[in-house]
């Protein structure tokens, strides 16, 4: 597994970002809609805020909950080509709506209509999809980076993945959570505690940078700086 790991990570960090390249946020996120209808409200007004900004979607291709709700707001403002589902092909049956029907790619998949969910690349496993979703990320342009909307295990861990990707090196996109209605303040509670115990640098305190609205997300990640207790590790070398 550690050669595999190196091995991603090494591509990753091959990519360089360029400046007229145009600005890409993957978003995590559940495929839950939540309780509380302020979580569906605030993926819309994401979806909203990166249309206006002509910022593309790079997501987990689910077209329900909240992962369906970013996604179908900017390609019902900017069209397909503004949105990119990267889907493990084991959870196209639980992440799908009626949408999928009878539409295949060229590969045999069932995949949604791309005329309200964008385009949709499905993979064979969950490594492939995080590693082509960072990849995108990480050549598009200024403002690039990760917003983690609220959602369950999966979100959590792609999001801490992100985040110590950042610490060790392999990119330096930014990485922010959308705390809607308080949703992710145990999680900047473990942090300033992993901070005072001593597991967590002070300097990399702020690598998940935080916002409470859509426009606050985005700028997080326009303004984002890197930590310089970021570990200075190579991840080209064999």
């Amino acid at each position: 597994m550690e050669s595999s790991s190196a091995s991603r990570t090494a591509t990753l960090s091959a990519a360089e970002p360029n400046s007229t390249n145009q600005t890409k946020i993957c978003v995590y996120c559940g495929s839950a809609s939540g309780k509380s209808p302020k979580h569906i409200e605030a993926a819309r007004a994401l979806g909203k805020a990166m249309a206006e900004k002509n910022i593309a979607l790079v997501y987990g291709g689910g077209t329900v909950g909240l992962m369906g709700e970013v996604a179908k707001t900017i390609v019902s403002m900017n069209g397909p080509n503004a949105v990119h589902g990267i889907i493990p092909e084991a959870l196209v049956k639980w992440e799908r709506d009626d949408t999928y029907g009878e539409k295949k790619d060229a590969n045999g998949y069932h995949v949604p209509e791309e005329r309200v969910y964008g385009r949709t690349t499905v993979v064979k496993d969950m490594h492939t999809r995080k590693r082509l979703m960072a990849q995108e990320v990480m050549e598009g342009g200024p403002g690039s980076g990760f917003i983690a909307l609220s959602g369950g295990f999966g979100t959590m861990e792609e999001l801490l993945e992100t985040a110590t990707w950042n610490q060790l090196g392999i990119h330096s996109k930014g990485v922010c959570v959308l705390n809607t209605d308080g949703f992710y303040d145990g999680l900047l509670t473990w942090i300033r505690n992993s901070v005072e115990e001593g597991f967590v640098q002070p300097g990399n305190a702020n690598i998940i940078v935080t916002a409470t609205d859509a426009e606050g997300a985005i700028q997080a990640l326009k303004d984002y700086k890197i930590s310089d207790a970021r570990y200075g590790l190579d991840w080209n070398q064999e």
